[in-house]
């Protein structure tokens, strides 16, 4: 019996060497389950398989602030910069360039180049844009597109990067000028209008951004002056001038121009005529007076030009 038994309890102490990992595997995972449990966690079905898509690992030390814009840039696993917007609920991730979610509809860059096209292989065809026409659903997909590049450019704003500010805030604008000229249905035509004041308002802020981070003071202004002009051209069209110097966009523009003449040289003769102004308007007659003189035998010294405001001392 001894020699027969001996066999036997070698091969069952292999199997007990050859289960040992086994159970040990069995027992650190049962552990981590537990663990997780007291956690509050609750375990995928494919773990210890893949790895988990949950994105709060991604979220953590990055909580939303309501009334803010929270957006960075993150390097892509293509090592391709992305933008992050963080929301309430999670984040949005949007390409630095082309379409924001990177989709190429029709192998185009976008709905909008793709209706573009469609409407120069119309005017070659028929020699004329007449009978072009973008249907409701077409519209709406349009829309819908704009709101992708509108959360990029709001997001390239807040980290200063205006010059994909104004190529997103003009390509909007393009989408309203197309629906506007050749949508089927007259509330498609109108319906996007409304933002116009407010992407030119960004297109312009980003324009004269860039002019004066060069210090290119003067023209940042005009670039101000410009979008000014384009909304006052707005309310009017619509026959709504008494909204333009009640729309905020008007006020950002014109805080925004505020402060770039502070950084302009301020030029004496303007400089004395703002004195002059103020003397008059607290009946400092005599210092108004001196003002006025003095202004005079500038423009004398300088030659013909305009004189003062004639004021009544």
């Amino acid at each position: 019996m001894s020699d027969e038994a001996s066999p036997q309890k070698h091969e069952k102490d292999r199997e007990e060497r050859r289960e040992r990992p086994d159970r040990a595997e069995r027992q650190e995972r049962a552990e981590s389950a537990a663990k997780a449990r007291h956690r509050g966690e609750r375990k995928p079905r494919d773990w210890g398989q893949h790895a988990s898509k949950d994105i709060t690992p991604v979220l953590r030390g990055w909580d939303y602030e309501p009334g803010t814009i929270n957006v960075r840039k993150v390097s892509g696993i293509n090592g391709e910069p992305k933008i992050q917007m963080r929301l309430d609920l999670g984040l949005l991730q949007m390409e630095m360039s082309g379409r924001p979610d990177g989709v190429k509809p029709h192998g185009c860059e976008s709905l909008l180049e793709y209706f573009e096209t469609k409407l120069a292989e119309h005017k070659r065809r028929y020699g004329t844009e007449l009978g072009f026409e973008i249907s409701g659903v077409q519209c709406q997909t349009l829309r819908e597109e704009a709101v992708m590049y509108y959360h990029r450019y709001l997001s390239l704003f807040v980290l200063e990067e205006f010059p994909g500010v104004v190529r997103d805030t003009a390509r909007n604008l393009r989408v309203l000028d197309l629906c506007h000229k050749y949508a089927a249905d007259e509330q498609d035509r109108l319906v996007l209008e409304q933002y116009r004041p407010y992407i030119t308002m960004m297109n312009s802020r980003a324009r004269a951004s860039i002019l004066f981070k060069d210090n290119r003071h003067q023209e940042a202004l005009a670039a101000v002056e410009e979008g000014l002009a384009e909304i006052k051209e707005f309310f009017t069209r619509f026959g709504q001038e008494e909204a333009y110097s009640k729309s905020n966009e008007v006020r950002v523009l014109k805080r925004f121009a505020r402060d770039i003449r502070k950084k302009l040289p301020v030029d004496p003769m303007q400089r004395l005529q703002r004195k002059l102004d103020r003397a008059v308007k607290d009946e400092r007659y005599e210092e108004a007076a001196r003002l006025r003189d003095k202004m005079m035998a500038m423009q004398r010294k300088a030659g013909p030009g305009p004189s003062p405001r004639e004021e009544r001392v």
